[in-house]
């Protein structure tokens, strides 16, 4: 060994020394696992631990295709196993050495033509069917691209190895930020590789050849989940107009990284086979991660059955029920509390749509009469009692079955009072404000312009009331609320005037997957609600916590998904449908300024959106499958379950006497109540009075009030 390869090795070695046992050391596979009380983190349960599996199906088709892979890279290769290894080995021990602590080189990248499927960073295992070598310059060890490639095969370098094009993509370093949690902000860098974050902190071991982006003055938080959207949604006989690609490509530009839609089946109709259709919509289309919520529509044995192959096999912890839309979606008590038994059975969280239905259909027909027809009418039909009413009621019935609650669309005052006073009481409930009823008012519904006040009806409606946006925000701020979702499905002009003449026949729905995190910290963070902490759990960890994603979502730790969101918190931009990404022809918050803007945002350690740029391509997401019986529910509740368990009373058994009844007594008895309810019943035999004299009548001629006229008073 040379006496410069002696002193470099000694001095990586020192390094190495020095670096706390939290972080990763380089070209380690797997991170260490962090030891409690060493990261500024502080200790995470199951950090390291894959929260969301495999389904069935794609293991098998993982498995294969990596066989397959396998097998044909060994045709390939002249060189054997054990001297691949031995090169690989070399090839980084001379990466060690040469690399500096904490200093990023810039990637030579050699030009290659790559067919357009193969270019997607999350399968570049598949650029020419083979498994290529992590193989990139480093300029203070090599001093030339020429010397770094194979003068015979330009696809390789002089050891043999394939190029790796993709490798600025797949390691990126953010520098200079601050890192934001739901439990603690701390300045550090964050270090990506392979979409997965590797090491959390400062003076990191960083490879060369890796991306930076610059965060000094920036925010680093995890990427946004929205619980709620319908992208696609087929509803009141038309479609909304933003499909899974134009949907989650605005979700992108905002700083949300992952949605959860809804598969909705209709009436009669099987819940798997929905579930397969908004698999089949989604998964060529998406540009960013997303789950699936399903709706029970209507209730059967066939459902029940259903439900299970969903949460077993299929990847679902949660069921939409439906208590609006009477004579389509919606159930009545008795299917309701069967669905809430079937979720507790399965370990599912149960969502609902809180709206008396019959109350709400009772309404309308009123209003229509009187000839309001206007989308004020949407409101008065739908008050904040019908929501309150069946808040309540939907809390109470999942309470009698021991069932996790969870409101979707928590739009009233007095809805998030009841789900306040719920918590309190200890009911396992979760409500989820949105992005709407956040950010503006109902007062939309009484505008002049009937495109305009259209272009708000939502179902449960904005309320009117200009005080509910702050109290809805000061509930989320102080935890009485959990999460935030958006209920985004857009219809345009034309198809909300479907219901011109009618408000009944107005497509419901309305935008915000993209103004959702720039909406909420301008009406929390900005305003003094909450901190920067609060908004990251309102916008991304309590929704990974809920439905079981977490920490592979909603945090910024080892071992947790790339999905990252560089956010500026002075920057400014005024809202507009003339610059928004979605597809709809209106905007809601039209007009509004809001601090907080996404500069950069990375979604499986890939670069996004770059200071306004949008890089994305449809497909490029994945369907993250949600497991059931998640600890943060259903921990509550089965503990919960244990020590409110009904008790029998011991005590000694009744020998008194016992009435004794016969079928004679009971003739007589029903006999009597006959003979009392006949409506003309006459009396027979001898009465009690019979042997009393008779009174004289008696006439009165100026009895009180006045002389009579001469009838008998």
């Amino acid at each position: 060994m040379s006496s410069g390869s002696r002193r470099a090795t000694r001095h990586q070695q020192e390094k190495d020394d020095e670096v706390p046992q939290w972080i990763p050391g380089l070209g380690s596979d797997k991170p260490k696992p962090r030891t409690l009380g060493t990261s500024f983190f502080g200790y995470v349960p199951d950090a390291f631990v894959e929260k969301t599996p495999y389904l069935p199906s794609e293991r098998t088709a993982d498995s294969a295709k990596k066989q397959a892979e396998l097998e044909k890279s060994t045709g390939q290769r002249s060189e054997s196993a054990s001297e691949i290894s031995e090169q690989d080995a070399t090839l980084q021990r001379d990466m060690d050495a040469s690399s500096d602590e904490g200093v990023v080189t810039e990637e030579v990248i050699v030009p290659r033509r790559v067919m357009s499927s193969a270019a997607e960073p999350w399968n570049t295992d598949a650029l020419d069917g083979v498994r290529e070598v992590a193989c990139c310059l480093v300029n203070n060890a090599l001093s030339s691209a020429s010397s770094f490639v194979d003068a015979k095969d330009p696809s390789r370098c002089n050891r043999g190895h394939r190029i790796s094009v993709m490798s600025a993509q797949n390691r990126l370093l953010i520098k200079g930020g601050r890192v934001v949690n739901d439990d603690m902000m701390q300045d550090a860098d964050v270090y990506i590789e392979d979409g997965v974050i590797k090491q959390v902190g400062q003076n990191l071991h960083i490879p060369g050849g890796t991306k930076v982006v610059e965060a000094k003055g920036r925010l680093v938080m995890p990427g946004g989940i929205d619980t709620h959207t319908h992208m696609q949604l087929p509803f009141m006989g038309t479609f909304a107009v933003d499909d899974f690609y134009t949907g989650t490509r605005a979700a992108l530009a905002g700083g949300t990284t992952m949605i959860m839609d809804f598969a909705l089946p209709q009436r009669g109709e099987s819940l798997v086979e929905a579930y397969h259709r908004w698999r089949a919509w989604a998964d060529p289309k998406v540009c960013c991660d997303y789950a699936l919520h399903v709706g029970v529509t209507w209730w059967s044995p066939k459902v029940a059955e259903e439900m299970q192959e969903l949460t077993e096999d299929l990847g679902i912890n949660s069921f939409k029920m439906f208590m609006a839309y009477k004579d389509t979606w919606q159930l009545g008590d008795a299917d309701l509390l069967e669905s809430f038994k079937r979720c507790k059975e399965l370990g599912a969280l149960a969502q609902v749509h809180a709206e008396n239905g019959d109350a709400i259909k009772e309404n309308s027909k009123k209003l229509l009469s009187m000839g309001i027809t206007g989308p004020e009418g949407h409101e008065m039909s739908r008050p904040e009692e019908v929501e309150a009413e069946a808040t309540n009621r939907a809390c109470v019935l999942s309470n009698q079955v021991g069932c996790p609650l969870y409101v979707v669309h928590v739009m009233s005052k007095s809805a998030a009072d009841v789900i306040s006073a719920k918590r309190k009481q200890g009911y396992v409930v979760f409500g989820e404000p949105i992005a709407a009823c956040l950010g503006t008012s109902g007062k939309h519904y009484w505008h002049q312009c009937w495109r305009h006040a259209a272009a708000h009806v939502m179902g449960p409606p904005l309320r009117p009331d200009p005080d509910t946006p702050r109290y809805l925000m000061d509930l989320l701020a102080n935890g009485d609320l959990q999460a935030t979702g958006t209920d985004n499905c857009t219809f345009t002009a034309s198809q909300k005037a479907l219901g011109k003449d009618d408000f009944t026949k107005i497509p419901n729905g309305v935008n915000g997957v993209e103004d959702r995190m720039s909406v909420i910290w301008e009406k929390g963070v900005v305003s003094g609600k909450m901190d920067p902490c609060r908004f990251v759990a309102v916008t991304s960890t309590n929704a990974a916590k809920i439905f079981n994603i977490y920490p592979k979502k909603g945090r910024i730790a080892v071992g947790s998904d790339a999905d990252i969101v560089v956010w500026n918190p002075n920057a400014t931009r005024i809202i507009s449908a003339k610059t928004h990404h979605q597809a709809v022809d209106f905007n809601i918050f039209e007009g509004m300024e809001v601090h907080g803007i996404a500069d950069y945002v990375i979604c499986h350690g890939r670069v996004v959106v770059e200071e306004g740029e949008l890089r994305v391509q449809s497909g490029m997401g994945k369907f993250v499958p949600t497991p059931a019986f998640c600890p943060h529910v259903y921990g509550r509740v089965q503990d919960r379950d244990r020590a409110h368990a009904p008790q029998k009373v011991e005590r000694a058994p009744y020998d008194g006497p016992v009435a004794q009844l016969n079928s004679q007594s009971q003739g007589l008895v029903t006999e009597h109540i006959t003979a009392v309810q006949q409506e003309n019943f006459y009396t027979r035999g001898a009465q009690l009075n019979d042997k009393s004299p008779k009174r004289p009548s008696v006439k009165v001629n100026n009895p009180p009030g006045g002389k009579t006229s001469g009838s008998f008073w």
